[in-house]
């Protein structure tokens, strides 16, 4: 396997079960000998930790996306900074569970002028992008069902809250991302029994990698 850093990140609406297999590739990752930084967003740093309260939390039109597209860009700096940054130089593999594809699709959407914002702010203010990106599909009214599960006792649903509509758009988002830059993003069927979508994630990231499967 290569030994130097490599910044994979994974995406898709909630509910597709991205976190649950970040996080079992991150063992297989580590069992062939491999540092592994294991990282989310917003948050990831203890800066960036405080401003995902302020994002995931409270009523859905408390920011405007402008505003959220800043707030997202300045925890994001703080996670590159602290976390990203110093893992890809010692050499690991970073998983992040959501990056700047979030920003793109959740508030970028549907406004050119947001978009172009939200590209502008990571072209100046972060400039790190991922070696591969892993985008999690499946039916928007399956995923936000798993989501409303997961999210009974807590309080992180701002976005969720925002209903099916919302979902389905973010889901074209997220294929329109993946269709534009096919070399970087790999779309991967959540829909199939955990045991196939784990298959699918390590072939794409082994053929990275390098790693035998």
């Amino acid at each position: 396997m290569a030994t130097g850093g490599f910044f994979l990140t994974v995406e898709g609406i909630d509910g597709t079960g991205k976190s649950t297999q970040a996080r079992i590739l991150a063992e297989r990752v580590r069992g062939a000998g491999r540092e592994v930084v294991e990282t989310r967003e917003p948050g990831g740093a203890p800066g960036a930790e405080e401003i995902r309260r302020l994002l995931v939390e409270g009523d859905p039109g408390r920011w405007s996306a402008e505003t959220e597209t800043l707030l997202f860009t300045a925890a994001r700096r703080d996670h590159v900074e602290r976390v990203i940054r110093p893992g890809l130089d010692r050499g690991a593999v970073v998983i992040c569970d959501r990056y700047v594809d979030s920003t793109r699709a959740y508030q970028g959407a549907g406004a050119e002028a947001r978009r172009m914002l939200v590209d502008r702010l990571h072209a100046l203010a972060i400039g790190l992008d991922p070696d591969l990106t892993l985008v999690f599909d499946m039916d928007p009214a399956e995923a936000l069902r798993r989501a409303s599960d997961r999210l009974l006792d807590s309080r992180e649903d701002r976005f969720e809250r925002k209903g099916a509509d919302f979902q389905a758009r973010l889901r074209a988002e997220f294929l329109a991302i993946a269709a534009a830059e096919p070399s970087r993003c790999v779309v991967i069927d959540a829909a199939r029994p955990r045991e196939a979508v784990t298959a699918q994630v390590w072939a794409a990231v082994a053929a990275r990698l390098g790693a035998g499967a």
